[in-house]
């Protein structure tokens, strides 16, 4: 129960602020995806699994708002928390500018996912190149708000688990 808790009102604080906040917030044309990126600094802070269940809870709480096919972000926020954890389990170091390289590229596999799970499920109008550098910009977004979106997380996170080791020599 501790565990939920603090991790399921972040959730849902993030899926309102996604819904209600950011699509005021645009940069060249696109909104960042703050389920995908606390799913990403989830798994950075605790393990893979609670990552993919916070990105699995973000995206289905954010697939009610949206036109595309329902569950299409909960399961390409899942698996992106699943696969960045996966990875960060492995890093030997811990960087300042982790969270930044892992908010973007989690943002690029994380849109690349949706966009391949929206086409499979019908959504012809993403089948365009123009997609490709739409999911590139986002990514790019994701990544600046990465250097905001950890911090936070790792105030609810770390009370619980330790921080990722760092090899010393």
């Amino acid at each position: 129960m501790r565990r939920v808790v603090p991790l399921g009102l972040l959730a849902l604080t993030t899926v309102v602020v996604q819904v209600a906040l950011m699509p005021h917030l645009r940069l060249f044309g696109v909104v960042p995806d703050l389920g995908l990126v606390l799913a990403i600094a989830v798994a950075y802070y605790d393990d893979a699994e609670t990552a993919a269940l916070v990105g699995f809870a973000t995206g289905l709480g954010f697939d009610l708002f949206l036109l595309t096919p329902v569950g299409a972000s909960a399961l390409a926020y899942s698996v992106t928390g699943y696969l960045t954890g996966v990875v960060q389990a492995g890093l030997i170091r811990s960087s300042r500018g982790l969270p930044l390289v892992l908010g973007g590229v989690g943002g690029l596999v994380g849109g690349l996912i949706f966009v391949g799970i929206a086409i499979l499920a019908g959504t012809d109008a993403l089948i365009s190149t123009s997609t490709v550098a739409l999911v590139a910009r986002a990514a790019l977004y994701d990544a600046l708000v990465a250097t905001i979106v950890f911090p936070l997380v790792g105030r609810f996170v770390r009370a619980r688990v330790a921080p990722p080791a760092t090899w010393r020599a």
